[in-house]
């Protein structure tokens, strides 16, 4: 009878045992689980392609800057030179020189200025992208906030029956004999789960497989009893 019971006690933990076993797995696979890991992912490449407009913006605002201070150098030589130029004093050739150099400053003074602008509309188109990678950023966090708190959600309420179902087993198992609990376990890491079966009609619960009355009695005989198929234990 105590066998019998220890039998009993082994199938209830083994319900429980699948309960967890299920609960676990839905856990790891929720619906929205799937889509909050799709969200982070955006999210991060979100995140990476921000960095880099920036990092274009730093760039372009520092040759920005250094063109312009280019600029300034240049605009300011080529004033000192032109008055240089107007102010006369110098000889015929020092004055076609000077006039030479003014040309060749105010040629770069141009090309100069050209770089600027184009510097400018550099900048202003990467103000834009920053502006926009910087929104889809804060828009994508959202979402992936929003599933995340559905995950958290959804796990609070398969935590709470885990807790239920290890409460469960935490009663069980002291009712279970050392020895049979431990080849319980052995098998259920071997069959799926599936450590354990009732024998109804001559078929196996955990395999399905048919035993002969032979085999029956056989099985019978055992200590404890297991299906001569699948090596679970059974209960007669």
């Amino acid at each position: 009878m105590k066998e019998m019971q220890s039998f009993g006690d082994l199938l209830d933990l083994q319900d429980v045992d699948l309960d967890i076993d299920r609960l676990l797995h839905n856990r790891g696979a929720l619906p929205v689980l799937e889509e909050y890991r799709a969200a982070h992912k955006a999210s991060g490449v979100a995140r990476s392609h921000l960095t880099t407009v920036e990092a274009e913006l730093k760039n372009a605002s520092r040759d920005l800057d250094k063109a312009e201070g280019e600029l300034e150098i240049l605009e300011e030589k080529l004033q000192r030179e032109e008055q240089r130029l107007f102010a006369g004093g110098m000889s015929a050739r020092e004055t076609e020189n000077m006039r030479n150099e003014v040309i060749s400053l105010r040629s770069k003074q141009s090309q100069m200025e050209d770089l600027v602008l184009a510097l400018i509309d550099t900048r202003e188109g990467l103000d834009e992208r920053v502006a926009a990678a910087r929104s889809d950023l804060e828009e994508r966090a959202v979402a992936e906030a929003r599933l995340e708190a559905q995950v958290a959600a959804e796990w609070k309420k398969i935590d709470a029956e885990l807790a239920r179902r290890e409460g469960r087993k935490a009663e069980i198992v002291p009712l279970i004999p050392p020895d049979l609990l431990a080849t319980y376990e052995r098998l259920r890491n071997a069959k799926e789960g599936v450590a354990i079966g009732r024998l109804i009609d001559g078929v196996c619960g955990g395999c399905h497989l048919t035993l002969s009355t032979a085999e029956q009695i056989e099985v019978a005989a055992d200590d404890p009893p297991r299906c001569l198929h699948c090596r679970r234990l059974l209960v007669l």
